[in-house]
């Protein structure tokens, strides 16, 4: 995989307002931007995450839904989170992927990063896909605010799911799946 570009950083002429809200940080700033341009805009400050893309022995594929408060609705997705500060991206996936699906995976592939709002945050999403999966005796416990249940999914319900556009699915999972299929020729 291609390395990124290099960042054409934007200089902070003034920082306006901050508010933080749990790991991330909401800023409206002046900023000066590579081509000279002056004006505010806002940014969502993130930690950066990593996401799974879970697939057992048999080939079916672990997929969650969850409950997302910001669209009040159950969504699919697969097994991701925050990075907590200076946490190593596959450490962090592989925590996750106990807490929120109860298995875990003994072979790893790095899938690349995904920049999912570049718009107005610097979130940067660290790709994994995770196989020979085992499942745990005991879950981990979660975050509390967590409502999760876990799904198991052959590839061609996955994808008519995706297709069909029945059943909300985030765009992150989306492009992991398109990611991981390339991945293993699929």
């Amino acid at each position: 995989m291609s390395p990124l570009p290099p960042k054409e950083y934007s200089e902070v002429l003034e920082n306006i307002k901050s508010i933080r809200a749990k790991k991330i940080i909401f800023e409206v700033n002046k900023y000066k931007l590579p081509i000279g341009i002056e004006n505010e805009f806002g940014v969502v400050k993130h930690p950066g995450a990593s996401l799974a893309v879970p697939i057992k022995n048999d080939g079916k594929i672990l997929i969650l839904r969850q409950y997302r408060f910001a669209v009040s609705r159950r969504i699919l997705e697969f097994p991701a989170g925050t990075l907590e500060e200076n946490e190593d991206p596959l450490l962090a996936m592989q925590r996750e992927l106990k807490e929120e699906s109860g298995y875990k995976a003994n072979k790893w592939d790095y899938l690349g990063l995904l920049l999912p709002c570049p718009g107005y945050s610097d979130e940067v999403i660290h790709l994994f896909l995770a196989r020979d999966l085992e499942p745990l005796r005991n879950k981990p416990m979660g975050d509390d605010d967590e409502d999760i249940e876990v799904l198991e999914m052959t590839k061609n319900d996955l994808e008519n799911r995706i297709s069909n556009g029945n059943e909300p699915l985030d765009g992150k999972s989306i492009s992991a799946w398109y990611r991981a299929s390339q991945f293993l020729n699929l």
